[in-house]
């Protein structure tokens, strides 16, 4: 996708495309989506997209002005349905554990577009949406603003971190999958105690628990960590 300005009003494009669609910025984003969840990352080109909208590849530019527009659009639109429904409830380790499991869950839900959008930042409604309410939750419980801020970048960075992490390990093809997983079995299972004390004692657990993503249990250590500074601040 190359740099290239449609005017404002010129890019809606009124006429449906051959598969019956009124293109708009929602149904290419919708498509992107889908199209990178069946086919990865590597399938988010312009000629693709096209052909999954049933249109000119050109009309995408309609609506977009390059591919990092899209993508930075994309991005939007996953952090927009991260939060849908969220409410907050007032008491601020609820409402960040919420916004925290939330993200990653989104991202879980779609690994391949996870690789692209997890790094970036879009400055879109979506993403405002998010800043402000992290941010006014911890205002409200009592942080100075300087805490507040370094506390939501750690906050955000570490939620966004597993969401790469694990969307990374999703996306590897099943059998990748399984062969990680085998590792703890077959490699870590059947080492000795005599060399391996440690790893002997916790084989078991260790086999179960990378199983799992590790963000609940990091979330919670950060926010364990956050009520401490909340108390010291409350004085």
């Amino acid at each position: 996708m190359t740099e290239r300005v449609v005017p404002e009003d010129l890019r809606r494009r009124r006429r449906p495309t051959r598969q019956g669609t009124v293109l708009s910025e929602r149904t290419i984003v919708e498509t992107a989506l889908h199209l990178v969840a069946q086919q990865g990352a590597q399938a988010l080109t312009v000629r693709k997209l096209g052909a999954a909208l049933g249109a000119d590849p050109s009309a995408v530019y309609r609506y977009f002005h390059s591919a990092d527009d899209l993508l930075l659009a994309l991005t939007d639109e996953m952090i927009g349905r991260a939060q849908e429904g969220f409410r907050a409830t007032g008491e601020w380790r609820t409402d960040l554990r919420e916004i925290g499991l939330r993200i990653h869950a989104c991202y879980q839900a779609h690994p391949e577009a996870a690789l692209l959008a997890a790094h970036r930042t879009t400055g879109r409604e979506h993403e405002v949406r998010v800043v402000e309410a992290i941010l006014g939750v911890l205002r409200g419980a009592g942080l100075p603003d300087g805490e507040a801020v370094r506390i939501y970048h750690a906050f955000v960075d570490q939620a966004l971190g597993f969401a790469a992490l694990d969307a990374a390990a999703l996306a590897l093809p099943a059998a990748a999958q399984t062969a990680d997983l085998a590792v703890w079995h077959a490699n870590y299972g059947t080492l000795s105690a005599d060399t391996h004390p440690h790893i002997a004692a916790t084989a078991r657990l260790l086999a179960a628990d990378m199983r799992r993503s590790g963000y609940p249990t990091a979330l919670e250590l950060l926010l364990d960590a956050i009520g401490a500074r909340v108390a010291t601040a409350a004085g």
